[in-house]
């Protein structure tokens, strides 16, 4: 299955808006997009997509009952691997949502934002979960971040977020009451707490960059 990505449907993520997205990016370039809930799949594609929305607990849970857990973990350690969201928490370590153990790619906690009583720059109350367009400024230099501007906006929906052991493994930060990691990699693997597929052109331009990366 040469050129192919393959979209993880374990049963919670926004795989429809995902995948129009993923096509999209792909119409030029020539490669087939599958959405599939089979690990043979999973294991022929040459890139695949990590979704997630909802609690992490229930995503995890799903993603072992679905038996897609072991073709994600190789896909990881073999070939360009995209999170999104949830998926991006998953690659850490722990969550205290649950709490739960995520998949370990990249070591770190994710966790919820404490902004009681902390007030935006209009004097209105900070609310959890951060919904709506944010910019993001890239604190390390990588190849999905070509042709995107520093500072670019783009659009979340979150409680929790993570924070990876390693400084270097945070690639993007945004400000929400404080900074936080918005966009993580290590080696072959690449994930947002943002949703690209909901973020127009700089979102289109990440998995555009994400087809053509040779990690």
């Amino acid at each position: 299955m040469s050129n192919s990505v393959a979209v993880v449907d374990y049963g919670m993520g926004n795989l429809w808006s995902v995948s129009q997205a993923v096509r999209h990016a792909a119409d030029a370039a020539g490669v087939e997009v599958f959405v599939t809930a089979d690990p043979d799949v999973v294991r022929r594609a040459t890139r695949v997509v990590l979704p997630g929305q909802g609690a992490m607990p229930d995503c995890m849970r799903e993603l072992r009952d679905s038996g897609l857990l072991q073709s994600v973990l190789e896909a990881a350690a073999s070939k360009p691997l995209f999170g999104v969201c949830v998926g991006m928490q998953m690659m850490l370590s722990r969550s205290e949502e649950g709490p739960t153990d995520g998949l370990g790619l990249i070591p770190g906690q994710v966790q919820r934002f404490q902004l009681e009583g902390q007030r935006q720059a209009d004097g209105s109350r900070f609310k959890v979960p951060q919904m709506g367009w944010n910019q993001v400024w890239q604190s390390q230099p990588h190849a999905l971040w070509a042709e995107v501007p520093d500072g670019s906006h783009f659009y979340f929906v979150h409680s929790f977020y993570a924070r990876p052991d390693e400084a270097l493994h945070s690639v993007g930060e945004a400000d929400y009451g404080a900074r936080f990691t918005a966009a993580v990699a290590r080696d072959n693997i690449f994930a947002t707490q943002f949703h690209p597929e909901k973020s127009a052109d700089r979102g289109l331009q990440l998995y555009r960059n994400f087809l053509h990366w040779n990690p």
